[in-house]
């Protein structure tokens, strides 16, 4: 699914319950999360359809290195020549996309909520074991932000991973969270927003004391790397999933 324009110059492109972003203004486009090896068709239909080939994508920014947010970075840095950032405490998962810290078992999680197994099953159907990792990397860093399409602030937000981020659009009222706050939860199938689950996420007390980051851009629009838009301002989604914690 494409959505164009869900923010100024911010489209949408959703496929087996993960998002990316592109982000444009004057200057070109830039990739916000690379998706899982199936989202290939559906980002490069995308950049077809909004004027963009080979050598015309300023910047993949992962918001953090998890294979589902990796999914299509070696391909896109091979045929489009886009320079990958990321944050440096991630580096390590971007080169391992499977060997990340998490403080369950993930794979009792489809036992226990049962709502998770279609979302889990289109993410395998779409590539979700075979990810590659990449290692020709940039440090995503606060200054990042002042040459990338839509001038975002980078905020830190560790906790999902060490090096996780978000990115704030000020201009156009609009924060990609990534994974630091969802709509919905791959690992339970629950919707509304909230940390992702224990099965993927490093440290949730600090996934949760990060969450006041995101509060603080008094965002409108949030747009999360799982589930829909959240339309009622960044406070409230916080206020949400700081009443749910972690799971």
């Amino acid at each position: 699914m494409f959505t164009r324009n869900v923010a100024e110059g911010i489209h949408r492109i959703e496929h087996a319950h993960v998002n990316v972003y592109l982000v444009e203004d004057d200057d070109g486009v830039a990739v916000i999360d690379a998706g899982l090896p199936g989202m290939w068709p559906h980002l490069t239909g995308a950049l077809d359809e909004l004027g963009y080939g080979a050598g015309d994508v300023r910047a993949l920014v992962l918001t953090h290195a998890h294979f589902d947010h990796v999914g299509t970075a070696a391909r896109l840095r091979q045929e489009y020549r886009t320079p990958i950032l990321v944050h440096d405490a991630d580096r390590y998962i971007a080169a391992h996309p499977y060997r990340y810290r998490h403080e369950t078992n993930r794979f009792l999680y489809p036992l226990r909520y049962p709502k998770s197994v279609p979302v889990l099953g289109a993410m395998t159907l779409a590539g979700a074991l075979n990810v590659r990792g990449v290692t020709d990397l940039h440090s995503l860093t606060p200054k990042s932000g002042d040459a990338l399409p839509g001038r975002p602030r980078i905020l830190y937000t560790p906790g999902h991973t060490a090096g996780h981020v978000a990115l704030h659009y000020p201009d156009r009222g609009a924060l990609i969270s990534g994974d630091s706050l969802v709509t919905l939860d791959p690992y339970t199938g629950a919707k509304g927003p909230q940390i992702v689950s224990g099965a993927a996420t490093a440290d949730s007390a600090q996934a949760l004391a990060s969450l006041s980051l995101l509060a603080e851009t008094d965002a409108p629009l949030l747009l999360t790397g799982h589930g829909e838009p959240w339309r009622d301002g960044s406070a409230a989604a916080v206020e949400q999933a700081l009443a749910r914690g972690a799971s």
